[in-house]
């Protein structure tokens, strides 16, 4: 049986493969788990400055695998599942690496959970993300509810999971849900050469940035600004900082 989440690293950048596509790359317990510790792995390693998730088939994720939850008939098994699951998108979430998405075909349910925990979403013009848990009788989970409505706002968010609505790639792109459509079969390139670009730049700087953004909302705003400060000492202090502070003055004053 193949497994159910590929894990690779080149060059810097840990590429984390959905790979249940018979499936549609829904979560069953085997996925679950293997999730949780290939994002513990890939946010771990010392070699990896930037992260890419995608998927295999025709869909990014389907969310959980409704005929595995069937089988387990158990609230508490389910519950237990999540918990797994939450532990991979917590690694991603909270570790000072950026993650690049790329995000093609269906991305429903806790799908979206997933879509959410990178920092930067590509999807293809023929891209369908939304809800549906109410359809199934179900409450959001993998984090919907906690970052659906900071990504695009509380009224749209309520669209999302009291509907059985299926956002188009504009609409997604309207709603900041993702960052950029572009055709379907240059959905994983796209994503790809995003995340090159961190790595090729200032690498640890986009990250801390990452971290700043998404911490923000646990912080008083004095207390942000705090952190602000001392984040941005830190960074000045680095060697690959100074040498790009140094560069970009000398063009600066070239042109004055």
């Amino acid at each position: 049986m193949p497994d159910p989440i590929l894990f690779s690293v080149d060059d810097g950048l840990a590429r984390i493969t959905l790979n249940r596509p018979e499936r549609l790359n829904a979560f069953d317990a085997d996925m679950g788990h293997a999730w949780a510790a290939v994002t513990a792995e890939a946010t771990s390693r010392s070699d990896v400055g930037a992260i890419l998730v995608d998927a295999a088939g025709p869909a990014f994720c389907a969310g959980g695998d409704v005929r595995a939850m069937a089988e387990m008939n158990s609230g508490a098994a389910i519950t237990e599942l999540a918990g797994v699951i939450n532990g991979g998108i917590l690694a991603l979430t909270q570790s000072s690496l950026p993650v690049a998405v790329a995000a093609h075909g269906t991305t429903a349910g806790g799908g979206l959970g997933i879509l959410l925990s990178g920092d930067y979403a590509v999807v293809g013009e023929g891209s369908r993300i939304g809800s549906l848990y109410a359809s199934m009788g179900l409450t959001p989970d993998l984090s919907v509810s906690a970052q659906l409505a900071r990504a695009v706002g509380e009224r749209r968010a309520l669209q999302l999971v009291l509907q059985a609505r299926m956002l188009s790639a504009a609409e997604a792109v309207e709603w900041g849900l993702v960052a950029e459509v572009v055709p379907d079969a240059e959905v994983g390139a796209r994503a790809e050469a995003v995340a090159r670009f961190w790595l090729e730049g200032a690498t640890a700087a986009y990250g801390q940035a990452k971290r700043l953004v998404r911490d923000a909302a646990q912080r008083a705003f004095a207390d942000q600004l705090a952190v602000e400060a001392e984040t941005i000492g830190a960074a000045f202090a680095t060697p690959e900082a100074q040498a790009l502070v140094a560069g970009f003055a000398a063009r600066a004053g070239r042109t004055t």
